[in-house]
């Protein structure tokens, strides 16, 4: 038997086609022996990339540079939008723009391709698919509720005898017609998410393919839908018509017997929920520990955010920000450009540190140690901030005559959203300049600790108020609640720190009171957030930093 011709053969080089395989090249996407490799990279040995046949596609193939034929290009052109080469940057054309490495934007969209793929794969599918079944059920139904009508009708008409025989002929043709009218808006309905739910399988396909592929001009192209999908459609709410029959007489038989209510078709918005994938149930301890005290040095701390779960960002009323190892050495130290104190920290998705300054009205970014302005506010100073699991960055501001307040959702520097009123028109956060720390749960509420109000205000992703905590009963916590720090954890949990009762709240996702933490000797706890291990910081007004375990 030929044995390039056998089904069960090993991998063979593509060149001479019988030795077997043990290199590949990155480049050319071809499987080479040992002997053929000089054959293979005799016109060009510097194009090409020879890699054991086990790292096969672990080399970036870069596009060729459009104005240097010799050349890869590796490199961003922010100003021209273009990929370009080690020797583009040096030249008149590019030498005082701003450049990027490829690597780096590749690495930050295969992240973006990550999170869509999940978010597809475990929210967008699963929610769709949720709908068509809700639309499947409805018309699987159809028939029965539709038959109870019938039915009724039916029975009235059986009282009526045979002079109402020609009425109630002409009432069951009317329920098949709305029936029929019925079925079609349901059909119609599910046709729209069934075409959805293709769209996010052809794109899942697309991402499988990205993912499988070394080419980074199919990753570049790559635009996410993920925006566009998360928008669900309106929910088609149909309420069946009803009989209602009226008392006999004959002289009036046809509007005396009854009528069918009109069929009614209303679309309800946010009808549908995005379906999010089951986090296991972790308990709470019986007693939470203190497992770390850092002495910051400030004189009081205000803030904290979680860098790792071994690295963590502080700030108070000084004009420096101090990151912070675990094992309480200082890493380094972060100036504020205005000398100002931050109003707050955040810390991005890629390890950035990001922070608002009351004083310019900018909210700032902290990349490779160079500072970069992320938003510039005209009439309103930013306060406190977060970023959200979707990279958005939640700002929370007031007025320059501290009169009012609000938060407004930024896509890099593109405003996306503003919550600022509920459905009555009412602002639904105190006008003045005190702390308003801010934090996205895992249901992706947004929920704001509202100092001066004394409450705990959260609302849905589209801004509207789901509810208010203004605090627990308690013998032994008797002072005001008027809440600062804010965080939530894995279980959409949300803590917030009670300054003046030295104690944390938790909460569960619609604001039950689950416990209070009030023991690991707290004082004046300010500032708080949780790693992605559950693990909780306070930061405390005298300047200490706690680490407390609180979950099982």
């Amino acid at each position: 038997m030929d044995p390039s011709r056998s089904a069960q053969d090993v991998i063979r080089c593509d060149l001479c086609e019988t030795a077997i395989v043990q290199m590949y090249c990155d480049f050319c996407h071809v499987n080479l022996c040992k002997p053929c490799i000089g054959e293979h990279i005799a016109d060009d040995y510097n194009k090409h990339q020879i890699v054991q046949i086990q790292q096969r596609k672990s080399t970036l193939i870069y596009p060729q540079c459009k104005t240097h034929e010799t050349k890869r290009s590796e490199f961003q052109c922010e100003e021209c939008n273009t990929s370009v080469c080690s020797l583009c940057i040096i030249t008149d054309t590019h030498k005082e723009h701003t450049i990027t490495t490829l690597l780096d934007i590749f690495n930050s969209k295969r992240e973006v391709i990550r999170k869509d793929t999940e978010e597809l794969e475990q929210i967008l599918s699963p929610t769709y698919e949720e709908i068509a079944t809700d639309i499947e059920a409805q018309l699987a139904n159809l028939d029965g509720e539709y038959a109870k009508l019938s039915t009724a009708v039916t029975k009235h008409g059986e009282e009526w005898h045979e002079e109402i025989d020609n009425i109630v002929n002409k009432l069951t043709t009317e329920i098949e017609d709305v029936k029929n009218k019925h079925r079609s808006i349901l059909k119609k309905h599910l046709d729209e998410i069934k075409q959805i739910i293709y769209q996010i399988e052809q794109t899942l396909l697309q991402l499988n393919r990205i993912d499988e592929s070394n080419e980074v001009s199919m990753t570049m192209e790559y635009s996410s839908k993920i925006e566009e999908l998360s928008k669900l459609p309106p929910k088609v709410k149909i309420s069946l018509p009803v009989f209602s029959p009226k008392a006999k007489d004959t002289e009036h038989l046809y509007t005396l017997f009854g009528s069918l209510t009109e069929l009614t078709t209303k679309t309800e918005e946010n009808g549908y929920k995005l379906k999010k994938p089951e986090t296991p149930t972790i308990e709470l301890l019986e007693e939470p520990e203190l497992i770390t005290t850092i002495n910051t040095g400030y004189g009081n701390l205000c803030s904290v955010a979680c860098l790792s779960e071994e690295e963590i960002w502080t700030s108070g009323f000084v004009n420096d920000m101090k990151c912070f190892n675990i094992q309480s050495s200082l890493i380094k130290t972060i100036k504020t450009k205005s000398g100002v104190w931050p109003g707050d920290i955040a810390v991005t998705g890629d390890g950035d540190l990001v922070y608002s300054d009351w004083k310019t009205k900018i909210v700032n970014k902290v990349k490779n140690e160079q500072t970069e302005e992320v938003i510039r506010l005209q009439d309103w100073r930013p306060s406190n901030l977060c970023v959200t699991s979707s990279g958005d960055l939640l700002v929370n501001m007031h007025s320059d005559d501290k009169t009012k307040s609000k938060v407004v959702r930024y896509s890099g520097s593109t405003e996306k959203q503003t919550i600022q009123f509920d459905e009555e028109g009412k602002p639904l956060y105190s006008g003045n300049a005190k702390i308003k720390y801010i934090s996205e749960n895992r249901n992706l509420d947004i929920c704001v600790a509202d100092f001066r109000a004394g409450a705990v205000v959260v609302v849905n992703q589209a801004g509207k108020l789901r509810f208010r905590y203004t605090g627990h009963p308690s013998a032994t916590k008797n002072k005001p609640f008027e809440p600062c720090g804010i965080t939530t954890d894995s279980q959409s949990q949300i803590l917030t720190a009670d300054y003046h009762n030295h104690c944390i709240h938790i909460l569960d996702q619609d604001g039950q009171f689950i416990r209070y933490i009030d023991n690991c000797d707290l004082k004046g706890p300010f500032g708080l957030c949780v790693d992605k291990s559950d693990t909780l910081f306070v930061a405390e007004w005298s300047g200490k930093l706690k680490k407390i375990k609180y979950l099982r």
